[in-house]
């Protein structure tokens, strides 16, 4: 019985299905047009994962709060990872080196969701921490520095007005 199990699934939906329109939600945040006009975020390869990276981090702070979406936040990353992957094997990169790209990716998560964490509350760390994470250290314009980072904060603002359980389910509206 466990192999076929392992071949044809135990019956039951793989319970990441459930975060996807959470996770389309933040790919589509982050493709808005203002980020890569107003913001002057690069409309790059570079420039699209820096922002959806950026998105999903805040989303994850939020889910943060809640003890009770701790698995969720699990699953949401396995989704952006599937993503990734994908985008990855898209853009020609193999099998064999897609595993070390998916772990700096995972890294440069976990840098912005530390940085972000710490930099929300200070316009000065937090114009540091987008510069670094977003613009890669090259500095914009600062009316550029400043719509990116109003665009965030109110970002952070619109999802600390929904509830996590209407957030995971993708009907947030943010």
């Amino acid at each position: 019985m466990t192999l076929f199990k392992k071949l044809f699934g135990n019956g039951q939906a793989d319970p990441k299905l459930k975060l996807i329109p959470l996770y389309n939600q933040i790919v589509a945040k982050a493709r808005e047009p203002h980020w890569y006009v107003e913001g002057q975020v690069p409309d790059s390869l570079d420039g699209r994962f820096d922002m959806v990276a950026a998105i999903l981090s805040l989303v994850l702070l939020r889910l943060e709060e809640s003890k009770a979406h701790a698995l969720d936040m699990a699953r949401l990353t396995e989704v952006f990872v599937d993503d990734m992957d994908g985008q990855l094997r898209e853009v020609g990169i193999g099998d064999m080196i897609v595993g070390k790209h998916i772990g700096q990716i995972m890294s440069a998560v976990g840098g912005r969701l530390g940085a972000l964490r710490t930099a929300m509350d200070d316009h000065n760390a937090l114009d540091d921490a987008i510069v670094r994470n977003i613009y890669r250290s090259t500095a914009p314009a600062p009316e550029a520095l400043s719509h990116t980072r109003e665009g965030l904060l109110n970002v952070e603002r619109a999802l600390a007005s929904q509830l996590p359980d209407i957030l995971v389910e993708g009907d947030a509206k943010w």
